[in-house]
């Protein structure tokens, strides 16, 4: 029987990303003159924009699309998720999916969206899966990489493009799974050295 992972502390950091999404999304389009990943705002100082575009969303379908994702991944992994960790990584996720947008993707002139930094959530979260000893944590390792081949191979799915009235930046998607394979690199660094 599948057990969520209720407690408070597993329970936070997807509420507070649900949270501050919402209140983004709310006070639309002003969030987005302020806080979407906007290339040439960015050159001129607005560093902040590599963080809270993540949060942004293009429409309602995007926000719902991005938001059940959120609730997936906890239902999977959340038994996992500290408060503070879980806020820490969103942070690096999200400063990585931008700075590697800004830096490889020089024709990106604007972005949002939290499927980035979810696909970096993805790969913590099946990698505990392995190291706890579930099965089920290889499969979803293999997973969402085969995932991310698949979309640099055959490029983004126009379905979604046109449910969320924009591009998907399948770059963003590779970007936030390699910072999730650096997160988990550094958790088995941290390992080593303490055992």
């Amino acid at each position: 029987m599948l057990r969520l992972p209720y407690s408070w502390s597993h329970s936070l950091g997807p509420l507070l990303v649900v949270a501050v999404s919402v209140m983004l999304f709310a006070a639309e389009p002003s969030s987005s003159m302020w806080f979407a990943f906007d290339r040439e705002a960015i050159a001129q100082g607005q560093w902040w924009r590599l963080l809270t575009g993540n949060f942004l969303h293009t429409n309602l379908n995007h926000l719902l699309l991005n938001l059940a994702a959120v609730l997936l991944l906890w239902s999977l992994h959340g038994q996992y998720y500290r408060t503070g960790h879980y806020a820490m990584m969103l942070v690096i996720l999200s400063l990585g999916v931008s700075f590697g947008l800004y830096v490889f993707e020089p024709t990106m002139q604007w972005y949002v969206g939290l499927s980035g930094i979810l696909h970096g959530v993805f790969v913590w979260g099946a990698y505990q899966d392995i190291r706890h000893g579930l099965t089920s944590g290889w499969i979803l390792m293999i997973g969402v990489w085969a995932k991310i081949l698949n979309e640099q191979l055959s490029g983004p799915s126009v379905d979604i493009a046109q449910l969320i009235q924009a591009s998907v930046a399948i770059d963003a998607h590779l970007f936030g799974a390699f910072c999730g394979l650096i997160i988990v690199i550094c958790s088995l660094i941290k390992l080593q050295k303490s055992s």
